[in-house]
């Protein structure tokens, strides 16, 4: 450092922010008069590394009257912060990008019209599905250092291929290989389904059916049938006590009447005009545009039920993260139970794993063991030749089993983490939510008294809050 620097050493100090963005003046000695120059300071900022963003107009007005800046942290030099790169992803030129174009619409006397669900999103062989956007790259920053500061780049994304699909060998773009369907399957997979169509009621002319492709019922799907799809399910009529299951998502015009029998099971959504005395199932969203009364409702997600009526009431309902609706209970205190931050499928999942970590470990018992022996057969020299090969050989299923133990662990400490969090979940009442009402969020709960309007249920400090929606 140049000797006329040093004073200022004495009396100021640079301090720069952790993200190398900013960089502050702070006066260490404020008696006397201190005389500065705008070069005098600038000078000094360079000595202590400050090279780029100086804030001219700032540092001109400490040197002019530094008596105004004594107390205070003064930023004088400002960087420029990376812009992030675009993640990149893939956009769905046929199907699900008609998905919401084909939810039904809702006339203003509250009835509905479906014509548009009972559009299908068919496509040709070799017909282009979707296209894969590449990720942008980020744009590097600068620091008051004058360093570059690396963006946070965008991530690339792949196809999710499911069946019948093919990518082209640039890998931008998925076609169908068949002519039929474009469907979403679970962890949103493309898949180009052959498409099933029955042209009336699901009944003892048709019988049963299990189609691995989409099924199109133009019809009702009546009590003690059963309808399977490996795509997804559309009903143009509505369902009673039938089995109803689907890999994809199922689209009902009309309701659900299943008089506590049967089901109706989506790996993805649900949608309907109404759910009553029905056992409904998604992997996903369960989306409802009048009723759901006396049911147990489902959805790994979330459940949305905000039409006209908008009404749940009685029964249970569960979601992973999110209850949506209107009303939710009645003026009679009818028992209705609402869950959210319940993931069924986690749990079963848990169970799963424990079971599996039970195996693994007694497996890893027995290969210690036999292991032992073997080790102490080589210790007085009787191993051998086929002992040898089977001592190479458990001693890799060892590792093997060991590392599907650490995995499996894993897994189990995330899925127990994520089962503790309900911070997120939360239970919507657009309109009133009446007494008689039982809310469980998490392994929490609460039982509402006295009916309340425009008011979101959630998780806060060990209780739930009821707060205005």
């Amino acid at each position: 450092m140049s000797g006329e620097n040093l004073p200022l050493v004495e009396s100021l100090q640079v301090a720069i922010s952790d993200d190398k963005l900013n960089a502050f003046l702070v006066f260490k000695k404020v008696e006397g008069d201190l005389k500065l120059t705008s070069r005098d300071l600038e000078q000094f900022f360079q000595s202590q590394g400050v090279k780029y963003g100086l804030q001219s107009d700032t540092v001109a007005l400490i040197a002019k009257r530094p008596q105004d800046f004594f107390f205070s942290q003064n930023l004088i030099a400002v960087g420029t912060p990376p812009q992030p790169g675009v993640d990149g992803y893939v956009k769905v030129i046929v199907g699900q990008d008609e998905e919401e174009e084909r939810r039904p619409l809702e006339r203003e006397d509250g009835t509905v019209d479906y014509k548009q669900v009972t559009h299908l999103p068919n496509v040709k062989a070799g017909q282009l599905i979707a296209e894969r956007v590449p990720a942008q790259p980020g744009i590097p920053g600068k620091s008051v250092n004058g360093d570059d500061i690396p963006p946070k780049e965008g991530k690339d994304v792949q196809f999710k291929v499911g069946k019948n699909v093919v990518v082209n060998p640039e890998k931008i773009g998925l076609y169908a290989a068949i002519d039929g369907m474009v469907t979403k399957t679970d962890k949103d997979k493309l898949n180009v389904f052959p498409v099933f169509e029955v042209n009336g009621d699901v009944d003892y002319k048709v019988g049963n059916i299990d189609f691995v492709g989409t099924v199109v019922v133009r019809g009702n799907v009546l009590t003690g049938f059963r309808v399977k799809a490996s795509g997804d399910i559309r009903v143009t009529g509505g369902i009673e006590g039938a089995e109803v299951e689907s890999d994809g998502s199922i689209e009902i015009s009309g309701g659900i009447i299943g008089s506590n029998k049967g089901f109706v099971k989506a790996g993805r959504n649900v949608r309907c005009s109404f759910v009553q005395e029905g056992n409904v199932i998604a992997g996903e969203e369960v989306i409802v545009s009048q009723s759901i009364m006396h049911s147990n409702v489902r959805a790994g997600k979330a459940v949305k039920c905000l039409g006209a009526k908008g009404l749940i009431v009685g029964g249970i309902v569960q979601a992973g993260d999110r209850v949506t609706a209107r009303m939710i209970g009645n003026s009679m205190s009818t028992a209705t139970v609402v869950e959210v931050g319940v993931r069924p499928e986690l749990r079963l999942e848990l169970n799963d794993l424990r079971a599996t970590m039970r195996q693994l470990a007694d497996s890893a018992d027995k290969t210690e063991k036999a292991l032992s022996l073997l080790d102490q057969m080589a210790a007085v020299g009787q191993l051998t030749a086929d002992k040898l090969a089977l001592r190479v050989k458990l001693t890799s299923t060892k590792r093997q089993v060991a590392e599907e133990l650490k995995v499996a662990k894993e897994r189990i400490l995330e899925i127990e983490k994520t089962l503790e969090d309900a911070t997120t979940a939360r239970v919507d009442a657009v309109h009133t939510l009446w007494g008689g009402t039982k809310i469980v969020i998490g392994r929490y709960t609460r039982f509402i008294k006295d009916s309340a309007q425009h008011v979101s249920l959630r998780f806060s400090e060990g209780e739930i809050m009821m707060a205005p929606y």
